[in-house]
C-alpha cells in the first residue's frame, strides 16, 4: 500500500498562559493493489478477482485541540483528536471452506469503517540546553465506535511511543546536521470487542526501529533543535 498524507498544522502562542495552541488536519490517500486482493482471496480459499489498482481517500485524522508547554529542558503536550471514517470502505460476501458464505471487508478497502477518538499526552527531555539530544515519549488512549455493516465495536487501545534523537554536526559550522536514533511503539487492546461479531481476543503489537534525517540550520545561527522543529 502506498499512502500520501498532506498535513496542515496551525500553531500559535497563548502569551497570557505561556503555552502554545495548535490544530492539525491530515487527510490521506492510499493505493490498494491487486496483491492485497490476491492475498485475501488465497487466505479464504477462494480465487483472485479481476480487480485493478485502486487509489482513493482513507480515513481522515483531525486534531482540533493541541496544547504545548516548553521549558529549558522539557517539552509537554496534551491533545485530543479523532479519525473520521470517510475513507473507501466496502463489504462483500465470501465463501469459507467448511463454514459457508460470510460477510467480510473488501480487500481494496482503505478506511476502517468506524470512528475513533483519542487523547494523547507527550513529554520530551533534553539533557542539554541546545536540545541536541532528546528522549521523547507519547501515551495515546483510543476509544472506537461501531463498525459499519457489522455488529462490532472494537475495544479500546493504549499505545506507548518512544524515541531517542541525537543531532551530530557534519560540518564545523553546524550548517549540516545528521539526526538519528532508535524508536518504537507498543499497542495493547485494553478492553474486549463488543457486539454479535466480537471475539474475546485482545490484540497487541510491538515494534522497534530507527529514524534518520538531515537538518539544515540557517547559516550563522548555530545549532538549536527548536529552530529545526
Amino acid at each position: 500500500m502506498y499512502v500520501v498524507a498532506p498535513t496542515l498544522i496551525y500553531v500559535t502562542n497563548v502569551e497570557p498562559l505561556g503555552i502554545k495552541f495548535g490544530a492539525l488536519l491530515a487527510p490521506n490517500f492510499a493505493d490498494a493493489n491487486l496483491n492485497a486482493e490476491a492475498s485475501a482471496a488465497t487466505e479464504r480459499g477462494g480465487n483472485v478477482s479481476s480487480s485493478i489498482n485502486s487509489f482513493a481517500a482513507g480515513d481522515m485524522f483531525v486534531q482540533p485541540v493541541w496544547l504545548g508547554k516548553t521549558l529549558s529542558h522539557w517539552d509537554f503536550a496534551l491533545a485530543y483528536g479523532f479519525y473520521a471514517p470517510i475513507g473507501k470502505y466496502n463489504t462483500e460476501k465470501v465463501t469459507l471452506p467448511g463454514i459457508g458464505p460470510v460477510k467480510a471487508e473488501s480487500a481494496d478497502s482503505i478506511g476502517f469503517g468506524f470512528w475513533t477518538h483519542q487523547v494523547q499526552g507527550s513529554a520530551a527531555w533534553y539533557p542539554w540546553a541546545d536540545k541536541r539530544l532528546a528522549v521523547a515519549t507519547t501515551l495515546t488512549y483510543e476509544t472506537n465506535g461501531k463498525k459499519q455493516d457489522f455488529d462490532l465495536t472494537p475495544g479500546d487501545n493504549l499505545t506507548f511511543n518512544w524515541g531517542i534523537s541525537q543531532f551530530l554536526p557534519l560540518k564545523e559550522d553546524h550548517t549540516l546536521l545528521l539526526e538519528g536514533g532508535p524508536a518504537g511503539y507498543d499497542t495493547w487492546q485494553i478492553s474486549n470487542d463488543s457486539g454479535g461479531a466480537a471475539t474475546n481476543t485482545r490484540d497487541q503489537v510491538h515494534a522497534v526501529g530507527g529514524t534518520t534525517q538531515l537538518g539544515l540550520p540557517a547559516v550563522g545561527r548555530g545549532f538549536d533543535r527548536s529552530r529545526l522543529l
